[in-house]
């Protein structure tokens, strides 16, 4: 709903509920967005930095000569040893009394308090919430206001407050209960800030149960496995995700057992292609440090391990060729004797039997050969292999049974 002079608020107004929520935005972010123009007359600010406030009974004396509603000190007792900061007030909203946690909450005696309405601890509320309050707390209703107090100095704060009607004396009073919600609203940003985080990651995130199955996973866990939403992914087994669930079992029985596990894991894509992802799973424990689940991250390595493929190849290709080189200057020095020798014999083949020269031509074809080869090995600056024998029934990735190839487009 929208109260009077821009104070806004969001009432849950629902005939099967006894609670009314009410939050109200402090006046200095309303301020901000436009919503009030100069701060309302009924605070003003004192030299000394406290509040003081101008609004007047309707008897047009000034409020501040109260006192405390009940001096019975078996209430009194009860009264301050609430938790929560009290503040009691007539029908108007103005001040009888307040406990000492509400001292402490508000950086004030109590004396102090009853000089005020306790619209102007409510950054933010004017008359109409007042009104509002009475005509809910008169049909039983229970009302939660959200809303930011201020401090007798001027500092903000948030807070939960209840309200109840409280009757003493024969008379009605609205009662105040003021819960200092800092701590809470500086975890829900932290979490905020974290899901967001999360939520907006590059790599995968999953969240399981202790039997594996998926609670929360991000947007890049959907695009990674090339699904068009979540309602795909959750729910489902996290053991159904991958090629192999072989490794995945002891992934996840080490992280049941309270152990981190990195790895690198096959997932199976919903296109049906198969891709390496690096996985690191911890356990998901409670504030009793109980298990209470498993978290996991996902990283695309298929690049990597391509890149780490090739430089594996590069290295090979290195080793090869300066293998090769070695083996060519350790053969040509005999290579060149073996053919110089048979060269010279070859001049005097007129003194030997037609046999003898039958075998020296057939020893100068076979060294030209070799020479020729060293030649090529010498000249290779491309490795690679081709079978060894023309068999269709080889194996043609099995290592052993391939060579160098020795083709004439690989020599420059």
């Amino acid at each position: 709903m929208k109260a009077p002079n821009g104070n806004v608020s969001r009432t849950t107004d629902d005939r099967f509920t006894t609670t009314m929520r009410i939050e109200i935005s402090p006046e200095e972010l309303r301020r901000e967005v436009g919503q009030v123009g100069a701060p309302q007359t009924a605070i003003r600010r004192h030299d000394s930095k406290r509040i003081r406030t101008v609004r007047k009974t309707k008897s047009g004396k000034l409020a501040g000569n109260r006192h405390a509603v009940v001096r019975d000190p078996n209430f009194q007792q009860l009264f301050q040893s609430v938790y929560d900061a009290a503040v009691i007030t007539d029908p108007r909203g103005d001040i009888l009394d307040a406990n000492t946690r509400a001292e402490e909450f508000f950086n004030s005696e109590r004396r102090e308090f009853v000089r005020f309405n306790v619209l102007d601890l409510i950054s933010g509320a004017d008359e109409s919430l007042i009104n509002t309050l009475r005509t809910n707390l008169e049909s039983d209703r229970f009302t939660l206001i959200e809303a930011y107090c201020q401090r007798f100095d001027g500092s903000l704060f948030p807070s939960e407050i209840s309200v109840n009607r409280l009757r003493l004396t024969g008379q009605d009073y609205l009662c105040f209960f003021v819960r200092d919600i800092t701590v809470r609203r500086q975890t829900e940003e932290r979490v905020r800030i974290v899901h967001k985080a999360i939520h907006n990651a590059g790599n995968g995130i999953a969240i399981t149960d202790i039997d594996g199955r998926l609670e929360y996973i991000n947007p890049a866990m959907v695009r990674l496995w090339k699904y068009t939403g979540e309602a795909q992914l959750i729910h489902r087994r996290i053991h159904d995700l991958w090629f192999d669930d072989t490794d995945v079992t002891g992934m996840i029985k080490q992280v049941q057992e309270g152990e981190s596990w990195t790895g690198t894991l096959k997932a199976r894509l919903s296109d049906g292609n198969i891709m390496p992802l690096q996985v690191s799973a911890t356990a998901n424990q409670d504030a009793d440090d109980q298990l209470a689940g498993m978290v996991f991250s996902f990283v695309d390595v298929s690049d990597r391990i391509r890149v780490e493929e090739m430089a594996r190849e590069a290295e090979r290709q290195r080793i090869m060729l300066e293998s090769i080189g070695s083996a060519c200057h350790h053969l040509g020095q005999p290579a060149t004797v073996l053919l110089s020798s048979l060269g010279i014999m070859h001049k005097r083949e007129s003194k030997i039997d037609e046999e003898m020269r039958l075998l020296l031509h057939q020893g100068l074809e076979s060294a030209e050969k070799l020479r020729t080869i060293l030649h090529r090995l010498n000249r290779i600056n491309e490795y690679r292999t081709i079978q060894y024998l023309d068999d269709p029934t080889m194996d043609p990735s099995a290592t052993g049974d391939r060579i160098i190839q020795l083709e004439p487009s690989l020599v420059p």
